[in-house]
């Protein structure tokens, strides 16, 4: 990466030539080539440029065991979905050996990761600001199972390893982390994980793979939720699991079989659509959130805000060095407190009360009464005063003026 782009804020190398390929060597080239063209070869049959939507259960078999490219059934492969597999070892994983699957959703492809890395009595290091539904997925069901947890504050590879035991199998990572956009190092997370006998798991939902590929920096495994900035428009749910090691990729494989909660030829479909216009959109995200979290920093009514952009933020270096630029989320925290946070997400108008994230049209929240409501009460509580932005692709100027009026 060699040129410097304006994100509004700070510079941070972000050329679009960056590292990635396809698997096959068909489509070599920058990250939109690959989006475009990776996994997707013309359709053999009719010429169709898009990958048509198998929908589709079975498959005829020329004789027995004779399958037609390997297709038996479409819990096991799809042709849709195999297109979106192959892209997204392309965007993720590249030559460096990454292998792609896709789940019916983001928690889904947790549940198959969790269970194909664990056995009763194993422990895993977690980040003390994680997902609200990763946290549930650990604390109300892998507990039950036998597996042990415990929360550490991943922006400080010590605090990681301090927080590693014996029987410690994995080091699980959001960053930047929602929501309160913190910042690990994940190649030095990564050696802490590796010397202890560990793999490194990096939630890479925030980032997108145009914006950050952990496994170029010692990750083993990426977490995606599809139905987020991949999808890009709300109109999807999906997870996706990249795998550097080609036997852990088979094991992940094994296990997304026999469990079943596959990504289905349509969502596959609109996935696969959404990732063609990835790079656009991200960086429409990312200009937009810029000059938000520069507004909400100069607000009387806010008393802090989070976003890596801000070099005030303690893991911008970290984030400049390690990202192509700073992402489309924004959290802040409303100085009158919890009242005045709701109000805020009441009377906001362009930005939509929901959810979610990552889509065209941009969204607010209250993580402490919405999407982390789970967490509370326990170590990944989230302030009460804190409200989320999901920065969309409007017109920035009409973004500023709807959190204007919403800050009163």
């Amino acid at each position: 990466m060699s040129e410097q782009r304006d994100n509004g804020i700070a510079g941070v190398d972000a050329g679009t030539d960056s590292a990635g390929g396809d698997p096959a060597g068909r489509h070599p080239g920058g990250f939109e080539t690959l989006a475009i063209h990776a996994g997707q070869e013309p359709d053999a049959a009719t010429g169709a440029v898009v990958p048509p939507i198998y929908q589709v259960s079975t498959y005829k078999q020329d004789g027995v065991g004779g399958l037609r490219g390997g297709y038996e059934y479409s819990r096991s492969a799809n042709p849709t979905r195999t297109a979106l597999e192959e892209n997204l070892a392309a965007l993720e994983g590249g030559p460096r050996g990454g292998r792609g699957l896709a789940f019916a959703s983001g928690m889904a492809a947790e549940d198959c990761l969790l269970r194909t890395l664990l056995t009763p009595g194993d422990h895993v290091v977690i980040p003390d600001d994680a997902y609200g539904g990763t946290f549930r997925l650990f604390a109300r069901v892998a507990e039950r199972w036998g597996v042990q947890w415990s929360v550490a504050d991943s922006s400080d590879p010590e605090a990681v390893r301090a927080a590693v035991r014996e029987r410690t199998k994995a080091v699980w990572v959001e960053t930047p982390s929602n929501p309160l956009l913190g910042i690990t190092d994940i190649a030095a997370v990564a050696e802490v994980a590796h010397a202890a006998g560990a793999r490194l798991v990096v939630d890479n939902t925030f980032a997108s793979p145009y914006l950050q590929q952990p496994l170029a920096l010692g990750a083993d495994v990426v977490v995606h939720s599809m139905t987020k900035y991949m999808g890009g428009h709300s109109d999807v749910v999906g997870g996706a699991l990249v795998a550097r090691d080609p036997a852990l990729a088979d094991e992940l494989a094994f296990h997304q079989n026999a469990m079943g909660a596959v990504c289905g030829p349509f969502d596959s479909w609109l996935v696969l659509r959404g990732l063609k216009t990835l790079a656009v959109r991200m960086d429409r995200h990312c200009a937009n959130a810029a000059r938000v979290a520069q507004l909400l920093q100069a607000h009387p009514k806010v008393s802090t805000v989070f976003y890596p952009g801000l070099p005030e933020h303690p893991g911008h270096e970290i984030a400049a060095k390690q990202m192509r630029a700073f992402g489309g989320m924004v959290s802040f925290r409303v100085a009158e407190g919890e009242e005045a946070a709701v109000r805020v997400c009441d009377r906001a108008r362009l930005f939509t009360l929901g959810e979610s994230l990552g889509g065209v049209e941009s969204l607010i929240e209250h993580p402490g009464r919405m999407t982390h409501a789970s967490a509370a009460g326990s170590a990944l509580e989230v302030p009460a005063d804190l409200v989320r932005l999901s920065v969309g692709i409007e017109s920035v100027d009409d973004l500023l003026a709807d959190l204007t009026q919403a800050l009163g």
